[in-house]
């Protein structure tokens, strides 16, 4: 794991629209202000990793994370849980606006906007040539960002998005996600297979080694990563595209997908130079002054981790101790209790027989998540290598990519070992994090991998949830597509859902206003947050 905490550079500012933009600024966002032949391509690289890694932009670093990470797909998906304060719609399914905006108004105005700009200028035409590592590590990022985009939203602006500068269009016509899916992994394929070893001889590549936050210029890890993020996106459609899963499911495993925790995407974050550019975006939305949202663990997270006996510690899960850090300061396993979702205050009092004055002080009588995993300077984890061992398990036990059947339960176990060991990095000092091999054993022991096939993949699908913890959006989008865990959903008093989890985000109004014959045109509609995206069919 080449995973260093250091001090990010404070690279440059993209300007970032906001909820209350006009039509002029709207339109600008098909605009890169960065469109500078002066500007070094490097810079507006490492400005696009720290703003896919920090949960907003260079310019905010906690935004999605906030408002979309945690507060929609955090209680969605019931691992989080709430009954007053913060931002918080997945909880008790209500419409909030900026968790619909956050994520097409960053990505599309700071990450993709900088690649963008990296494309144009070390392409064919481009002022900036011989950067086909660092061009080719942009196409890659692209990839991750356009595929986060459209999971949230469904069909999108993707061929004719962002080319305002190029094209003086500033209303992109929306692309099929089926569409969109097929040229990510195109481009997946393309960009994973052009990228070459560094020469240390070499200025360009000398450059794009320093400017890489992810893995400092190490090329067999960045090919790692494409073939791993192909390896999700083919099993993201093989529900709707079998052929087309085996194919790119078969071709990842042949480029070679993280091998072991050391390939994990780990982006170190520092308490300055800026706290709002260089520290983690997670932990500031959490921090008491600052985003201040609770941090109180759902009873559906505690109970997967005390497992099946609730009064013994001997099938409880590892990763308990590290999620949680107690209840009113005492960390005994076997009083951490959660909250169950869809409750508010009231609810909350009458559940525990306690009247209304004083009511129950929730973050005194539920687990609450551990500080641990939230200092501003934790390093930000992108991508993980359990979930490349969860996705072949699945993809065994399922028949997809010529993976073998007989493989199933050696990947399955190898992503358990490596979910409950990849948390280290958050606490180097004392190393209360580390989960040692005898544990994961005693685990595996007590729950062993089932023998039929659907168990299995509720095995998987429950594994790769929890493996997901704080990469919530991602743990949200596995659901939609497996249905594991099976969760039960809440049904609060004037929800916008009828009672259903959340299964897409709203297109922002602004974008609707500016760009609405397209929008209507190609969208996935009707635009509700119960409306399934094209590989969502279960």
């Amino acid at each position: 794991m080449k995973f260093i905490n250091k001090i990010i550079l404070l690279v440059l500012a993209v300007g970032t629209p906001m909820a209350g933009c006009d039509t002029d600024e709207l339109h600008n966002r098909n605009i890169n202000p960065q469109a500078l032949n002066t500007v070094p391509m490097e810079y507006l690289f490492t400005a696009a990793q720290l703003g896919s890694a920090a949960g907003g932009s260079a310019g905010d670093n906690r935004y999605i994370d906030w408002r979309t990470n945690i507060g929609l797909c955090a209680y969605a998906i019931q691992q989080l849980s709430t009954a007053t304060g913060g931002i918080s719609p997945g909880d008790k399914y209500f419409d909030n606006v900026e968790s619909y905006n956050a994520p097409w108004e960053f990505i599309y105005g700071d990450q993709l906007k900088n690649l963008a700009e990296i494309l144009r200028q070390t392409g064919p035409d481009g002022f900036d040539q011989g950067k086909e590592n660092l061009r080719n590590a942009a196409r890659i990022l692209r990839v991750f960002n356009f595929h986060r985009l459209t999971d949230y939203y469904g069909n999108i602006p993707y061929s004719e998005a962002l080319k305002g500068i190029t094209d003086q269009n500033y209303t992109p016509a929306y692309d099929a996600q089926d569409v969109i899916y097929a040229d990510l992994l195109k481009e997946l394929e393309e960009a994973s297979a052009a990228l070459t070893p560094l020469v240390s001889t070499n200025r360009n590549d000398q450059a794009f080694a320093a400017a890489d936050l992810y893995y400092e210029g190490d090329i067999a890890q960045w090919k790692k990563f494409g073939y791993s993020l192909m390896l999700r996106l083919a099993m993201r459609i093989s529900n709707v595209d079998l052929a087309k899963a085996n194919e790119f499911v078969a071709k990842a495993v042949a480029g070679g997908v993280f091998a072991s925790n050391d390939d994990n995407a780990w982006v170190g974050m520092a308490i300055g130079p800026s706290e709002w550019t260089n520290q983690n975006g997670i932990s500031r939305a959490f921090a008491t002054g600052d985003g201040g949202q609770p941090t109180t663990l759902s009873a559906t997270l505690i109970d997967e981790l005390k497992g099946p006996d609730a009064g013994s510690v001997a099938d409880d899960d590892p990763r308990l101790q590290i999620f949680s850090r107690g209840i009113n300061g005492n960390n005994d396993p076997l009083i951490q209790r959660g909250l169950p979702n869809g409750l508010d205050q009231g609810m909350v009092n009458d559940m525990e027989g306690v009247p209304a004055n004083p009511g129950v002080n929730v973050s005194q009588t539920f687990s609450q998540m551990n500080l641990k995993l939230l200092d501003d300077d934790d390093p930000y984890l992108l991508m993980h290598y359990a979930e490349s061992q969860f996705l072949l398990a699945e993809a065994a036990v399922r028949g997809i990519g010529n993976v073998s059947a007989g493989d199933a339960q050696t990947y399955y176990e190898n992503g358990v070992r490596a979910a409950m060991q990849m948390y280290t990095p958050f606490d180097v000092i004392d190393n209360t994090l580390e989960v040692d091999d005898a544990a994961v054993d005693a685990y595996l022991a007590a729950r062993p991998f089932p023998a039929a096939s659907e168990a299995r993949l509720e095995a998987i699908g429950t594994q790769m949830w929890l493996s997901k913890f704080m990469s919530w959006w991602e743990a949200w989008a596995d659901w939609r597509r497996t249905q594991y865990p099976v969760l039960i959903p809440t049904n609060y008093p004037g929800n916008v859902t009828g009672g259903q989890i959340p299964r897409k985000l709203r297109i922002p109004n602004q974008e609707i206003a500016v760009n609405g014959t397209n929008y209507s045109a190609g969208a996935t509609l009707p635009d509700e947050p119960v409306t399934k995206v094209w590989w969502d069919v279960k």
